[in-house]
């Protein structure tokens, strides 16, 4: 199915968003006394994105801050970070509006892990597009990032601030992946992949309090928003007016379905983040005026194996996932839930969780002529916490250091579309990620 607006013509968005600003200047407002504010230090992803941000900030000079709502807990968090004396602590709340617009006043970049989003993220984002104070966060919360961007997108566009959701897990590895294999593609053949098919084949890990209050915080917002499944099942509900008709199906969660990969010889199942993962990098193609195509496809699932094994594990973790979807939906259980087996805010998996943990997908691009490329993108570490927490300091280091080098101007971007190799190439050196092509490997 082809797109119903005019072929060539760009949206409103488009338009908006293809502004740039001469080398080097960034904002109306670049002094500003800090470099980088992380906000939400106390949390089991801040309290690590605080140590991370204290070590890499204090090799090129970064003056950060950490802000939260409880002094003595950030004081905690201060005592323990490198260089720790020389740096400030901000007291407030994410609802204070008039605190928000101070903070941001003050900093060239605010880096947030405070979910649930929804809840508590969007007075920061409005203080940050006012201010055109570059913004990043690790939110999975497509309903709230297509409010933010509708709310705000003119305001962050006129002050030039870089607002960039999505910058964790969820879904920096899939967003620079695709670019990554159709950068190959192009540089190859000439032409960019039709089609992508993106196979988590291994993660091991946990996930944090923060997470699951996300998770539960959908499901209430579900239950009074009659717009919540349109959206979550719009596979372009992320890209800009006038470009949300494409190829590619709806986003289901958690069909009762599974499906054989005939180039990877084995059976997938759904992955319970791919619906989120797709409509950022249906979103970088819109913004970036097609680069990948006006009918580029693209699907995430998990890889299990080939065989009645293979396909019976595909299906028990599909029936499974289902199930968990609907007990979830349902207050009662939901609420069980919460109390027996979710992991309450603050916390997050174990160190050795943490540390042991690690996820690869491969990826696999179809040019136009049937030829077949395949990337591997890997990591080390726990992906809900530890390489969350590492691929997002290094968002928002790029966002600061690397200002004068990012060609876009002020909006709303995804990652890839903000900071793609420049990001890229962060991530490999400091967050243990790997970008490979799978050339010579067979099927």
């Amino acid at each position: 199915m082809g797109r119903r607006n005019r072929a060539g013509a760009a949206s409103r968005e488009d338009r908006q968003q293809g502004r740039r600003f001469p080398m080097g200047e960034t904002s109306p407002r670049a002094e500003r006394e800090f470099d980088i504010v992380l906000w939400g230090a106390t949390g089991a992803t801040g309290r690590r994105a605080a140590h991370h941000l204290a070590r890499r900030g204090a090799e090129n000079g970064v003056s950060l801050a950490i802000g939260g709502r409880n002094r003595a807990k950030l004081e905690t968090v201060r005592d323990g970070l490198a260089g720790g004396d020389t740096i400030a602590i901000l007291v407030g709340d994410s609802l204070d509006a008039a605190f928000m617009h101070d903070m941001t006043a003050r900093t060239r970049v605010v880096v947030s892990t405070v979910g649930p989003f929804a809840l508590y993220g969007s007075e920061l984002v409005a203080a940050c597009a006012a201010n055109g104070t570059h913004y990043c966060d690790l939110t999975g919360e497509p309903q709230w990032m297509r409010a933010m961007i509708d709310a705000h997108q003119d305001t962050a566009r006129r002050t030039g601030a870089r607002i960039v959701h999505a910058c964790g897990h969820d879904s920096i590895p899939s967003d620079l992946g695709v670019q990554f294999l159709q950068e190959a593609a192009v540089a190859r053949h000439g032409k960019p992949c039709r089609r992508i098919a993106n196979r988590i084949t291994r993660m091991k890990g946990g996930f944090s309090g923060g997470t699951a209050a996300s998770f539960v915080n959908a499901m209430k917002v579900r239950e009074t928003d009659p717009d919540f499944d349109r959206l979550s099942q719009d596979p372009y509900a992320l890209c800009p007016e006038g470009e949300r008709d494409g190829p590619d199906g709806p986003d289901r969660m958690m069909p009762l379905e599974v499906s054989w990969d005939a180039d990877l010889q084995a059976w997938t199942k759904p992955f319970f983040m791919g619906p989120m993962n797709s409509k950022v990098v249906r979103r970088t193609n819109a913004i970036m005026d097609y680069p990948y195509g006006r009918d580029f496809t693209y699907q995430e699932t998990a890889l299990t194996r080939g065989g009645i094994g293979g396909w019976w594990a595909a299906m028990s973790y599909t029936l499974f996932g289902r199930a968990l979807l609907i007990a979830m939906a349902i207050p009662a259980t939901r609420r069980l839930l919460q109390r027996r087996v979710l992991p309450k805010s603050g916390e997050g998996p174990s160190k050795e969780v943490r540390e042991t943990g690690s996820y690869e997908m491969v990826m696999v691009g179809e040019m136009p002529d049937g030829t077949i490329l395949k990337a591997r993108i890997t990591a080390q570490g726990d992906p809900g916490v530890r390489s969350t927490t590492l691929m997002l300091t290094e968002a928002a280091l790029c966002l600061a250091e690397d200002a004068d080098r990012i060609a876009v101007g002020g909006g709303f971007w995804t990652p890839a579309a903000a900071m793609g190799p420049l990001l890229r190439d962060r991530i490999t050196e400091h967050a243990g990620l790997s970008f490979e092509m799978m050339d010579d490997e067979p099927g």
